[in-house]
């Protein structure tokens, strides 16, 4: 049996410390199991993070607390979700499948990749995205897995626990989320919806102070279909600029805009605001679940210096980055995918968009607001003409028990009194689903004093 003795314990430790005290061994150099028990209590204290517990998803924290029981007599329309692919009547393109079916063909991409992406990837695409006036090289693109990841690299990249972000009013649930999960405080400037959404550029400027770390503009918007125009764009820039303010631009949805429409890129309009943009495959070429997103260094003047870049490649290795095969099929998608395949997926959205706003602006008590891209549309709800509701949670869950249409409402998007629609669903789904919304309106519309007195005169 062992026999333990007190040793004590002065002078130079064998690692060069000094040290003073009394240390329990035995003498075969093994601790006493009396004293390992006796270094930590014996019970059970397994907690959540703070991390954990500060993260919440807007969306999931309203969807989760509704009651939706669908009208059993009537098949449920979801225009809530975000993902084009939901219905199958939105493929992508068989170019892309036979990109991925080489890839994986090929075996070169089963192994793990450098944490940023491989350097083909990478220069594919930066040809695909460099523009004569933010030019790009493989140097400047950080693949992730998914824009999602982008945008969290970006903010976690730029913030400090006590610092705060810029987000758009109403705008993408995901930035709060990223943020305060990390400590840092979000501050939602307007959008005017009177004005197709663009920014309220006095109210975005009053918000800004020492500890502001970044500018996030989405454009085209989620949730609101919106895209500006270049002057607008440029005036973002300049507020940014006045206050030396760097911009993460979410450009996800920068190839699904309107023909009548033109989509600028924040980068080129820069003179000296350094822009991380974020994109990846999921939207226009519509395959979401592939996970393929990207970071777009824009810092001509380098005001990041080597610092943000470093930085950036240092929270890549967290993770084992994007997916290797989708990867190797980058280059043959960007170069092979055919003209009429965007074309196509940009004019079904339209025309759906058009059938929307046009069944729903002639429905008293709501407001649609036309998009110019996107998947969405935002309708405004005149709750003094819907008395039974209390908010646009309330009106949207109702809606799904009476009519099984499912819209999610935009106090999600920090924005209550409306709702967003998603307009990917087949045309025939989205020609009942707005009958079916005017059968609802009219059943609990009611008139305000001042519509009945309109009609008495």
């Amino acid at each position: 049996m062992d026999k333990s003795h007190v040793i004590q314990m002065n002078g130079v430790h064998g690692n060069g410390v000094l040290t003073a005290g009394v240390r329990q061994v035995s003498v075969r150099g093994v601790l006493d199991p009396a004293k390992l028990k006796s270094r930590r209590q014996r019970s059970w204290g397994v907690r959540a993070s703070e991390m954990s517990k500060n993260t919440l998803n807007p969306i999931r924290a309203i969807v989760d607390g509704m009651k939706l029981t669908p009208n059993p007599d009537k098949p449920m329309i979801s225009l809530s979700i975000g993902d084009p692919t939901v219905f199958g009547n939105m493929p992508t393109d068989d170019k892309v499948l036979q990109a991925m079916k080489e890839a994986i063909d090929s075996q070169k991409y089963n192994g793990y990749a450098p944490s940023v992406g491989y350097q083909k990837s990478r220069e594919a695409v930066a040809n695909f995205y460099s523009r004569p006036g933010a030019p790009l090289e493989a140097k400047d693109v950080i693949l992730t897995s998914g824009c999602s990841q982008a945008i969290e690299l970006c903010i976690n990249v730029l913030c400090n626990p006590g610092d705060n972000i810029l987000v758009p009013c109403p705008g993408f649930s995901l930035y709060k989320t990223l943020a305060v999960s990390l400590g840092v405080q979000v501050k939602l400037y307007n959008l005017l919806p009177e004005k197709s959404w663009e920014v309220d550029l006095q109210h975005l400027e009053s918000l800004i102070d020492s500890r502001t770390a970044c500018l996030i503009v989405t454009n085209p918007s989620n949730p609101c279909g919106s895209v500006y125009s270049k002057e607008h764009l440029q005036n973002i820039i300049s507020v940014a600029s006045k206050h030396c303010i760097p911009i993460l631009a979410d450009e996800i949805y920068g190839d699904m805009v309107f023909p009548d429409c033109s989509f600028h890129p924040m980068a080129p309009l820069s003179s000296d605001v350094p822009i991380l943009s974020c994109g990846g495959l999921a939207k226009r070429w519509l395959v979401p679940g592939w996970r393929m997103g990207w970071i777009l260094i824009h810092d001509r003047n380098n005001v990041f210096g080597s610092e943000i870049r470093e930085g950036l490649v240092k929270l890549s290795q967290r993770i084992l980055g994007a997916c290797t095969i989708v990867q190797g099929a980058l280059e043959s998608i960007f170069n092979n995918t055919p003209h009429e395949f965007y074309q196509s997926t940009v004019s079904f959205i339209k025309a759906n968009s058009e059938i929307c706003y046009s069944a729903l602006s002639t429905v008293p008590g709501l407001t649609p607001v036309m998009p110019s891209g996107a998947m969405y549309l935002m309708v405004g709800i005149d709750m003094d003409n819907f008395p039974e509701f209390q908010n646009d949670v309330d009106f949207t869950e109702r809606l799904v028990t009476e009519q099984s249409v499912f819209c999610l409402p935009a106090t999600a998007f920090e924005y209550p009194d409306f709702f967003r629609v998603v307009v990917t669903v087949p045309e025939d789904m989205m020609m009942e689903a707005c009958a079916r919304i005017r059968e609802f309106c009219a059943r609990h519309y009611r008139p305000c004093s001042t519509d009945s007195n309109e009609i008495d005169q």
